[in-house]
């Protein structure tokens, strides 16, 4: 099997017209919104959890110190949006795209990641830890100091993206090919490195992990 073939992630599945949805007020536990479009709004101060959100479109929507724990999201796309700090720990992703967003410091911890993508996003210090992705793509992103701490990964991919200082570690790393990737100063285990694919200069660089000293002549 290619791996052109193995890490295809599929889009959502959004129809094409879509009627504008108001924005949550009030959000309530166990609430079921679906087939809409939310944008150019702020939604500020709401907390719910385990709401499902099914083919729901988010464009230049400000999310504002939001809790949304343990949230389904299927077949649901962000564009432009603002989830600063917004935490959705325990939320399963299916089929979701987030374009052009700020994600600093959102809080996917204990997640479930499949077929998700992240293009053109800011995610520093975003919180991923001990979460499940599966078919998801980080493209064109900052990532610096993003926490993916004692997470599963599979076909997973990072392109051109800023991963200094991320922390990585307790998450094997095989398979994932990093080599387009910034990744000064990153946190690894040598043993979570195992499969990886760098570069040459990253190697350099990672050979430190392994204590020794690259000497030129």
């Amino acid at each position: 099997m290619s791996n052109k073939k193995r890490n295809k992630i599929l889009p959502p599945q959004i129809p094409e017209i879509l009627d504008i949805l108001e924005p949550f007020v009030n959000i309530q536990d166990e609430d079921f919104i679906s087939m809409g479009i939310i944008p150019n709004c702020s939604i500020e101060n709401e907390a719910a959890e385990r709401v499902i959100l099914k083919q729901i479109v988010f464009k230049n929507v400000i999310f504002k110190e939001v809790s949304f724990k343990f949230f389904d999201l299927t077949d649901v796309k962000f564009e432009n949006c603002d989830l600063s700090n917004a935490d959705l720990s325990g939320a399963i992703l299916h089929r979701v795209e987030m374009i052009n967003c700020k994600i600093m410091g959102i809080n996917l911890s204990e997640s479930t990641l499949h077929n998700v993508t992240f293009d053109n996003c800011n995610g520093r210090y975003a919180f991923f830890r001990f979460s499940h992705c599966k078919r998801v793509s980080f493209k064109n992103s900052l990532l610096h100091s993003i926490d993916f701490q004692q997470s599963r990964f599979s076909e997973v991919e990072f392109s051109h993206s800023n991963l200094q200082q991320a922390e990585l570690s307790g998450t094997s790393l095989n398979g994932i090919d990093l080599s387009s990737c910034e990744i000064e100063g990153i946190g690894v285990r040598i043993e979570d490195l195992s499969g990886a694919m760098v570069s040459p200069m990253q190697a350099v660089s990672l050979s430190k992990l392994l204590g020794l000293i690259v000497k030129y002549d």
